[in-house]
């Protein structure tokens, strides 16, 4: 049986965790698998987290709604890559919808307050602050005189250009882009004032064409700092990408704004940090070669 085991993960791996770094005990990467452990350990460690629940019965997130109110967040309890999350959910309709998708993903589902912010990936290893990204979902800038269409397509001889790919993805002109863009009473033959950002799709990954712009260190306030670096230590983790969302950035001391820690992972894709749309690439190398010379027991065992 372990031997089963052992190469379901190695094809869990290949298939969805390409890039992904492995510098974290089994024991470790159990506690950081799904967002309910997450958060259990955040309100234990006094981190700013969501309020939210799991569920099976898609009734109890009806009722979690109508005591928190929208915007809120339907995302499965066990996933990687924003597979299978909506956001922002601001009706009911759109959370009927949210729950039946996410469910196709896995059917413990969690719902979440949402929180309109500035989204980060903070990687903290062994006890520093490695490397932070600012996370954007799909979007072009319009100049006053390109269609979203056109705009798209310069876009994407941009980051050609820039040898992005395949880490990053080109953006999308397609049946889900248009849906999204005709919520917003736009097309693809629209076009933008100049300064204008047009979203594309909602999700902040890189899949649907998101893309990443490197934060400097220097500019992240050491009380912010200090409380990354906490949560790696509630985790005992060598290594941890910490999803978070501030609501006047990451600059600003977060308990001066809205904050909301969302999940851990025990593998960061560190791949997308050698691919910045925006802001310099950053050598790593110092941080990488420290990890690589840790003893990870059962690094090959889900």
């Amino acid at each position: 049986m372990s031997a089963i085991r052992k190469s379901v993960y190695q094809w869990i791996s290949a298939r969805f965790m390409d890039g992904c770094s492995s510098y974290n005990s089994l024991e470790v990467r159990k506690s950081c698998r799904s967002k309910e452990q997450a958060r259990a350990v955040f309100s234990q460690g006094n981190v700013p987290h969501a309020k939210g629940l799991i569920f099976i019965n898609p009734f109890k997130a009806i009722t979690f709604a109508k005591q928190h109110g929208f915007p809120l967040v339907i995302k499965p309890n066990v996933s990687g890559f924003s597979r299978g999350s909506h956001f922002p959910i601001r009706s009911y309709s759109e959370l009927w919808k949210a729950i039946f998708f996410a469910k196709l993903w896995w059917p413990a589902t969690v719902v979440e307050q949402y929180l309109e912010g500035s989204n980060y990936r903070v990687v903290v290893a062994q006890g520093e602050i490695m490397s932070v990204l600012q996370r954007y979902s799909p979007f072009v800038e319009g100049n006053g005189a390109h269609t979203i269409e056109a705009l798209i397509d310069q876009e994407n001889k941009i980051r050609e250009q820039m040898q992005l790919y395949p880490c990053i993805y080109p953006l999308q002109k397609g049946a889900v882009t248009q849906k999204f863009l005709k919520k917003q009473k736009l097309s693809l033959t629209s076009i933008p004032s100049k300064g204008e950002i047009i979203t594309l799709f909602y999700r902040i990954s890189l899949a649907p064409g998101g893309v990443v712009r490197t934060i400097d260190k220097q500019t992240i306030p050491q009380v912010n700092q200090d409380l990354f670096k906490r949560v790696l230590s509630l985790f005992d983790a060598n290594i941890l990408g910490i999803d978070v969302i501030l609501e006047k950035g990451i600059e600003t001391d977060y308990r001066d704004q809205k904050c909301i820690f969302l999940e851990v992972n025990s593998r960061p894709y560190l791949k997308m940090h050698d691919y910045p749309r925006y802001g310099e690439k950053e050598d790593l190398s110092e941080y990488l070669d420290s990890l690589e010379q840790l003893e990870i027991a059962q690094t090959d065992t889900f």
